[in-house]
Formats: structure tokens, sequence, C-alpha cells
């Protein structure tokens, strides 16, 4: 058990504390985080409670079931396309909260959706990333298994930068390690935008956090001046001031490289809750 910690697999990185690390080495495979633990996760057909959880091979909602937690048809899937694939970061998450640190993580292809950068800077000073819209794209999300009560924490943590969408297979095909489709998830998309390059394609996000700001930085004068001159002294200067992140988001719309993510509206979730695992598999999924 103890090698697979996150700290033994170096997956106990916390973007929110180390911006720089952003978005956080996610899930290397279908896995279950208990704790600061990460247990591997053999797909196979069929619904992923029937999954079985490394060493034991016991199926994964028996396990949570035996640990008093919620099984997985009591759970909200949820797409990360940032930081809330780290398992170091979804944990930080939780613990602040107090609430179980038990949530099946899974890598998923989703077709029809890229993911790029929000038209924001963050609180912790980096800039996060967002899905958008693209067809012919194809994706690497993970999909975490959220409670209710893990839901609503990490929407509060998404909010109001963010907002939460349900996506079906009829519009963003979502395709499981196991080969099986999944029919529907929530994902969160920017209330900023989505930032382009000055080309006016959209910035690649998701990836190295430095390099990305090294190619804002040369980009624009005006921004070298306000969180110059090196990525370093951005997420410093950016992170101790609000004043600075807003005038560095503002920056970003001056040199008109934000586009407005009219996309994901029509599919936008207003209230908290939401479709359970279950009701997937039951064919509960709403009609775009």
């Amino acid at each position: 058990m103890a090698t697979r910690t996150l700290a033994a697999l170096g997956l106990d990185v916390v973007p929110v504390q180390q911006p720089l690390t952003y978005p956080g080495p996610p899930v290397p495979g279908p896995s279950l985080l208990t704790g600061q633990v990460l247990l591997e996760l053999t797909a196979a057909a069929g619904p992923i409670g029937g999954w079985g959880v490394l060493p034991e091979g016991t199926g994964l909602d028996a396990l949570l079931a035996a640990s008093g937690q919620v099984v997985t048809g009591g759970r909200h899937p949820v797409l990360a396309v940032g930081s809330n694939a780290a398992p170091g970061q979804v944990a930080h998450k939780l613990s602040r909260m107090g609430l179980p640190l038990d949530v099946p993580m899974v890598p998923v292809q989703v077709q029809g959706v890229g993911i790029g950068c929000s038209g924001h800077i963050s609180p912790a000073g980096y800039v996060a990333a967002t899905p958008y819209a693209a067809q012919g794209l194809e994706s690497r999300m993970v999909v975490a298994w959220l409670t209710p009560e893990q839901l609503a924490a990490v929407d509060d943590t998404e909010f109001p930068d963010y907002r939460r969408a349900l996506l079906t297979s009829a519009d963003f095909r979502m395709t499981l390690p196991s080969g099986e489709e999944l029919s529907a998830a929530y994902i969160y998309y920017s209330d900023h935008g989505l930032l382009l390059d000055p080309a006016g394609a959209p910035r690649a996000g998701g990836g190295d956090q430095a390099a990305l700001l090294a190619s804002l930085l040369a980009d624009s004068a005006a921004l070298r001046a306000l969180l110059g001159p090196d990525p370093s002294d951005w997420v410093e200067r950016a992170g101790a001031d609000t004043t600075v992140r807003e005038a560095g988001t503002r920056q970003f719309t001056a040199e008109g490289w934000v586009r407005p993510q009219d996309e994901f509206v029509p599919f936008a979730v207003t209230g908290g809750g939401g479709l359970f695992y279950d009701d997937l598999l039951a064919g509960a999924v709403p009609s775009a």
C-alpha cells in the first residue's frame, strides 16, 4: 500500500500551492483515490462499480460500501480538463472541507472538445484550462465520480469563474478505457471566455504553465510591464494582489485575445445537484 501513496507516485502536487506546476500530473489510469493513496482499477465491461480494485481485485462498489462510502451509482460523473484531473489537487480541495477522499478517477477520450485556456488569471496566479467545443478534435480528460457533497464542494471552488454544463454522448462521444461509452457527464467551462493567441487560434491549455505564461509575456508589452519579466514573477505578483490579477485579465481582452464561450450555454446547469450515474445507466439522459 505504501508504494501507492500520492507522494511515492509523484502525484501529490497541489497546483494551487505551487502555481507553476498547474495543472498537476493527472491520474495515469483508472484509479480510486482514497485519502493519500491511489489504488488501481481494472477496466472491464459493464458499469465501473463492478471494476476490480487492485491488489485484491475487490469490486469497486463493494469496497466503497464496506468503508461506508457512497457507491458509484449514487455519484455524479464530472469531466476534468485541468487540475481537477490531478489527485493531489482533488485531495487538497476535499480535505480542506472535511469531506471523504474516496473518488474514482478514470481517463476518458472525449470527441468534439478541445482543451484551451480561460480568459482570466486565477486567484493562485496561474492561467487555468477550459474546454471548448471543436468538431473533429479528441481530448484525453479524466472523469471523477463525485458524491453530492463532493460535487457541491467542487462547485464552490469553480464558481463564479466557471459554469457547469451537462455533455451527452449525442453531441460529445466519451469513451472509457473499457471501450464503453459514457452517456453523459458534467464539465466546467470558463465564464471568462476562451483565450486566443495573436493569430486568433485557441491557446493550448493543460500543458506547461511556465511555457504558457512565457508566451503570453512575449506577446504583450503591457503584460510584461504588469507581470514580467518571467513566469515566476507573474505567479508571485498575480497570486498576491487581486488588483494585479484583474488588470491582467482586462489586458487579455484589450489585446483582443478573448472569445466568449457560447457553445456550452445550451448545456449549462442551473442550481446545484444533478444526474447520478444510476440515472445514466437507466437511460435518463436529457436531450439537448
